[in-house]
């Protein structure tokens, strides 16, 4: 039984870690909370999402889903969840998706500040060679490419990377995102025709792999359930996602 009365809305934003778990409104499973969107109304009666779980009043979870916002917003879960008139608009699935996106963005910016991305082909090779050869200090965490970049450069790179994971490494996994366009990675590393990078340890990426990881499910939660997996017996975990 969950811990709490309504099992619509929570009281406020959260203030702890107690409260791991919520109910979906649409589909009315409970979830782990990192599995959902929060949702809040605004002072104008507008129905916005709370990414970060912050934003005063109480707050409606969905599953993180863009079917399942959709959804929420076309059979006024929203208001019935509420109980009181609210604007949830048609757009608000791709309007949450479009924020969900600039955070991916804003944290592989932060990531760039802090040292932890290097870009273009050629450099991302080197890195991924000194990978393989033990060098731990900036090793490799995870390859970035532009969704709408070549497949064959997209492909060369990820073969390499294959081929430097069976080294005794301690990590099973390998991700390559490819959840930004281009334009978006120019934006993130204010650059110009960014097409591959390569993630180097440090909290930043972390945090970056983790928002990528997110939207990747928003995006494919209901029409690819392996989306964001690795592969069985694979060293590279792919994340590979549409781009609107």
């Amino acid at each position: 039984m969950l811990a709490f009365a309504d099992p619509d809305l929570d009281n406020g934003p959260r203030t702890d870690r107690s409260a791991t778990v919520r109910m979906c409104a649409v589909t009315r499973q409970v979830r782990p909370i990192d599995e959902l969107i929060r949702f809040v109304v605004s002072p104008s009666g507008e129905v916005i999402p709370d990414l970060k779980r912050k934003l005063p009043g109480r707050g409606l979870w969905v599953s993180a889903s863009r079917q399942a916002v959709a959804e929420a917003a076309r059979r006024n879960q929203f208001g019935k969840g509420f109980k009181r008139d609210v604007r949830a608009t048609p757009a608000l699935a791709a309007d949450t998706e479009a924020l969900l996106v600039r955070s991916v963005i804003d944290a592989l910016a932060m990531a760039a500040k802090a040292g932890q991305v290097i870009s273009g082909f050629g450099k991302v090779e080197d890195a991924l060679a000194q990978r393989q050869a033990g060098r731990h200090q900036g090793r490799v965490q995870a390859l970035i490419h532009a969704s709408d970049g070549a497949a064959d450069g997209i492909r060369k790179l990820d073969a390499f990377a294959r081929q430097n994971t069976g080294n005794g490494d301690d990590s099973s996994e390998f991700p390559v995102v490819t959840a930004l366009t281009s334009e978006q990675l120019d934006l993130a590393l204010g650059r110009s025709n960014v097409i591959h990078a390569a993630l180097l340890a440090g909290p930043a990426s972390k945090t970056f792999l983790s928002r990528s990881q997110f939207l990747v499910r928003y995006r494919m939660a209901d029409d690819d359930k392996t989306a964001g997996h690795a592969t069985q017996n694979s060293p590279i975990q792919t994340v590979r996602t549409r781009t609107t």
